[in-house]
């Protein structure tokens, strides 16, 4: 099993690159946010919220079950930058979309599969444990998305019939299944991101679902009316 020193070393030397594309994902989910605040037809200040909370809660989830405070937006403003300036971009830009609401499940898609594979690098690195790092990469890569809808009072994505968490624990598991066989940070990273949009995408795509829970006779209120 890959120790946690091997996990730091390997994080390290790309340790910048890293951070880079940590903000190129950023915007994705923020985009989300901004792009519900436009199917509600809020403010710019709206759309700023919207694209900050929707960019940010995963990761402060995550930061806050690692003990990680300051959270990551606290240490790096940049984050918040990003977040208004991606959400006045969407405010004077959301009207040319023809279909607002198919992009934002499909940029939903990249942020989870991205953001999922993120969460549990820092969950490895921190605590050296499997099963800490899908637990995180679920959270970072899920949280987001169902605060956006809870303020814009929409169904959760949590409550939708296509697989939504579930990508984002493949995803997870993936990466730190190939990190702990010892590939290369990269390499696993691209699995992970990939897995995970694999089943997110099929899912939206093909309309995979997992069976639901069905009442049996007696176990639902309007039986023992």
């Amino acid at each position: 099993m890959i120790q946690f020193s091997i996990v730091c070393r390997l994080w390290g030397p790309i340790n910048v690159s890293a951070r880079l594309s940590r903000l190129c994902w950023h915007r994705t989910l923020a985009a989300t946010g901004a792009l519900a605040a436009s199917r509600k037809q809020l403010d710019l200040i709206g759309f700023l919220f919207f694209a900050m909370v929707t960019g940010t809660g995963g990761g402060t989830l995550r930061d806050i079950v690692l003990g990680r405070v300051p959270v990551f937006w606290v240490l790096n403003p940049a984050y918040i930058v990003i977040c208004c300036l991606v959400g006045i971009v969407v405010f004077f830009t959301a009207h040319l979309v023809e279909s607002r609401y198919r992009l934002l499940i499909w940029l939903d898609a990249v942020g989870l599969a991205a953001y999922c594979v993120m969460g549990a690098a820092k969950g490895l690195a921190a605590t050296g444990s499997p099963t800490i790092a899908i637990v995180t990469g679920t959270l970072t890569a899920t949280f987001g998305g169902v605060l956006r809808d809870l303020m814009a009072n929409e169904p959760s994505v949590l409550l939708r019939p296509e697989i939504y968490i579930t990508a984002a624990l493949f995803g997870a598991g993936i990466f730190t299944g190939a990190t702990e066989l010892g590939l290369p940070l990269y390499g696993a990273s691209a699995l992970g991101v990939v897995a995970a949009f694999a089943v997110r995408g099929g899912a939206l795509w093909y309309g995979w679902t997992f069976p639901t829970y069905r009442h049996m006779p007696g176990r639902h209120p309007d039986d023992v009316m």
